[in-house]
């Protein structure tokens, strides 16, 4: 498929999770087949501001590519702004957050909360086409609680302001990521619209890749809580969606090694004491489900450096000899 004149070769795109898909996390996914990815969000206020965190999120290396730089906003010309920013900084892509569902987002009429003015979201989706010659694109949800779902009335006024395709989040603002997905809306804007469109919501294995694509005839999946811990997740829905086959989930001992290679990489871009730090909500998803989990999270709360986390990987392989 095509983002506007971007090639997007494979099956599944990493979500743009804040906090989670920093630039080594993107790298991993990359390195496993992740097809397309996007950057934690980016305020819209804060690129205004010359806010140095907001910055920082807008790097990419050219290891993760293609990519795409979210913004998040409420101000039509301020979204303009963030997007002439994100181009600037070489980005493939520029998404629009409007499915942000965390209250300190929404709660202050951005993410999720455009969902409940589709005026104002045809008028920023306006806005950042014109800033930029790149393609734009808009990750949504599917409205903002039951008794409005309207992402396909969102969707078709993203793509008549000139958005090059939307990624749909099969759940409610007000759901949060409580079941059950809205396979249905995926669906109904697929069928709605020609530009491309991306499911979203609960991929998180092959067989729920393929469940994605069948029933909502969707041109790209989007992983976003499946791959945490489990980058590999994207070779598995590649090699499904390909040839059929299932591969299973990498041995323990593979496993650590590429939670190693993860939290290295994570030291080495961000420095080693703010790295360990982040490294720690990372490591409680690599070892989640083996034998003594909850003992070994204990002690990650604790990580300040990687010497600490190559002594904890081999505690961990020798509780667990035949894992």
């Amino acid at each position: 498929m095509k983002i506007g004149n971007v090639k997007i070769n494979g099956y599944a795109a990493l979500a743009p999770m804040a906090g989670v898909a920093d630039m080594a996390f993107r790298e991993l996914c990359v390195e496993y087949g992740a097809a397309y990815v996007e950057s934690e969000m980016v305020s819209s206020k804060g690129v205004a501001m010359h806010d140095r965190k907001s910055d920082a999120l807008m790097v990419l290396s050219d290891k993760e590519r293609p990519a795409a730089i979210q913004i998040f906003g409420s101000d039509p010309a301020t979204m303009a702004a963030a997007a002439v920013k994100a181009t600037n900084c070489g980005c493939d892509i520029v998404d629009i957050n409007m499915g942000c569902p965390a209250p300190k987002i929404s709660g202050s009429g951005n993410g999720a909360a455009l969902m409940k003015n589709p005026d104002l979201a045809g008028k920023i989706v306006e806005a950042v086409v014109k800033a930029t010659d790149l393609p734009v694109t808009v990750k949504m949800r599917s409205g903002w609680d039951a008794e409005h779902i309207n992402a396909r009335d969102i969707a078709l006024l993203a793509e008549q302001a000139g958005a090059c395709a939307v990624t749909v989040h099969g759940r409610t603002r007000m759901q949060m990521y409580a079941p059950p997905v809205n396979r249905d809306i995926i669906k109904e804007i697929k069928s709605a619209l020609s530009i491309p469109v991306i499911g979203n919501g609960d991929v998180d294995s092959a067989v729920s890749a393929e469940e994605m694509f069948e029933y909502t005839g969707c041109d790209l999946v989007m992983v976003g809580r499946g791959a945490l811990g489990r980058p590999w997740v994207f070779s598995q829905i590649n090699e499904y969606l390909k040839n059929g086959v299932i591969l299973p989930e990498p041995p323990l001992d593979e496993r650590m090694a590429v939670m190693l290679c993860h939290i290295e990489r994570l030291c080495d871009y961000k420095g080693t004491y703010i790295g360990m730090r982040e490294a720690r909500k990372h490591a409680a998803w690599y070892i989640r489900d083996i034998r003594g989990a909850a003992s070994f999270r204990n002690e990650i709360g604790k990580l300040e450096s990687l010497e600490e986390l190559e002594a904890l990987i081999k505690r961990v392989l020798d509780s667990n000899p035949k894992a």
